[in-house]
């Protein structure tokens, strides 16, 4: 096991009904805007508990966050921050929402231009950020209890990541009872954004971390489980409380430390998204198969314990097992109705290795993955592999 720290300052609030301890949790003192996305919290109730919650605060709101959060409405809300003098953001929504405010506490108090927070991976400490929390209404990122965010730039075609210990949440709340209005396309989603965090954090190399790999096997089995009953039209509590509190263990930070991490899928799945506008999570389940195919001999011994403990496959060599792995994990995606092939998506797919390839050269990922075993060259074969 890697010498690690573990810090995770954000309180938890779980439970039917939780929403109201907003309330108990910001100052009286603080002026507050509450950040959401394109406005379904009006029509399921969780705007009319949040504004409540927040009877006899000083408080303003910014609607219209997107999916993949972009920095230019961003820029909108940050510019009512400072006209206005907030203290304290809510977010409320999913793992754009949290991003996008994420961001926002990062700019908020930086003097320069905002895009170099981005840019130039300008990490924000403990402290320096403005204070915000969240309402979590769309289970996948475990943005709710880390400090990490992704945003995009469409005018130039960017994707691009930040963090720093500054930005964690003050506290969360997740009631599952939000999960009644999600529609099914966005469930299949988040348990496939889940699914793949947690692959990103396990499925590399052989390690003596024994506990981190159990920690990690008992969120894909959860989500495995779950997941039949989160695609039927009948809401069932339990299912939805186990599916939002594996979101948000799946990256909150724990299964990461010890051991060695991936993320070239992500990293891959990015590109995708800024070329197409194809669902982050769907990218992920493009790019997952063939990059664990392409990757075998490095990651064959993984793949093969993965296929025994999660999917109880007891029988074979350790390639078989591993190839069923890898085959189980691709039909438990097209299970939730996401399609696992780039064409599938687009008839437009030829030439995108290459324009990938260039993009990781042109951000200097030159070796990306664990132990960088993902060059801009092996992106390219793996998107071809993805076809």
């Amino acid at each position: 096991m890697l010498n690690f720290e573990f810090k995770n300052p954000t309180k938890i609030i779980f439970g039917k009904g939780e929403i109201s301890k907003i309330s108990r949790e910001i100052p009286k003192t603080e002026k507050i805007l509450v950040l959401y996305g394109g406005g379904s919290i009006k029509t399921n109730g969780v705007y009319d508990q949040v504004k409540a919650a927040l009877e006899g605060y000083n408080w303003e709101e910014f609607g219209g966050i997107p999916a993949n959060p972009e920095y230019e409405v961003l820029l909108e809300a940050l510019k009512i921050i400072k006209e206005k003098n907030i203290t304290y953001m809510l977010a409320v929504g999913g793992g754009s929402v949290i991003d996008g405010v994420k961001f926002l506490s990062a700019a908020a108090n930086y003097e320069g231009e905002p895009w170099d927070i981005l840019k130039n991976g300008i990490r924000t400490e403990e402290g320096k950020g403005l204070p915000f929390a969240s309402v979590l209404t769309l289970p996948a990122t475990g943005s709710e209890m880390n400090s990490g965010a992704v945003i995009s730039r469409r005018e130039i075609g960017q994707k691009l990541g930040m963090g720093g210990p500054g930005l964690f949440p003050q506290f969360s709340i997740l009631d599952p009872e939000v999960i009644r209005s999600i529609p099914k396309k966005q469930i299949a989603n988040g348990i496939t954004d889940a699914y793949t965090h947690v692959l990103e954090q396990y499925m590399t190399v052989k390690t003596s971390a024994t506990l981190q790999d159990r920690f990690a096997e008992s969120i894909l089995q959860t989500l495995q489980e779950i997941a039949p009953k989160m695609m039927e039209e009948e809401f069932d509590y339990d299912s939805a409380a186990n599916f939002m509190w594996s979101c948000t263990m799946a990256l909150n930070g724990l299964i990461q430390k010890g051991v060695i991490s991936d993320w070239a899928i992500h990293g891959i799945g990015h590109e995708l998204t800024a070329q197409f506008g194809i669902d982050h999570a769907r990218t992920l389940a493009i790019i997952a198969p063939s990059h664990y195919r392409y990757n075998f001999e490095a990651k064959k011994e993984k793949l093969a314990q993965y296929a025994e403990r999660v999917w109880n496959v007891t029988e074979g060599t350790t390639e078989e097992k591993a190839l069923k792995g890898i085959e189980k994990m691709e039909a438990f995606f097209q299970s939730l109705g996401i399609k696992t092939k780039l064409s599938e998506y687009t008839e437009d797919y030829q030439g995108t290795a290459e324009k990938i390839q260039e993009a990781f050269i042109a951000r200097n990922w030159l070796a990306i993955g664990e132990k960088g075993i993902v060059k801009p060259e092996d992106a390219k074969k793996i998107v071809e592999m993805a076809y």
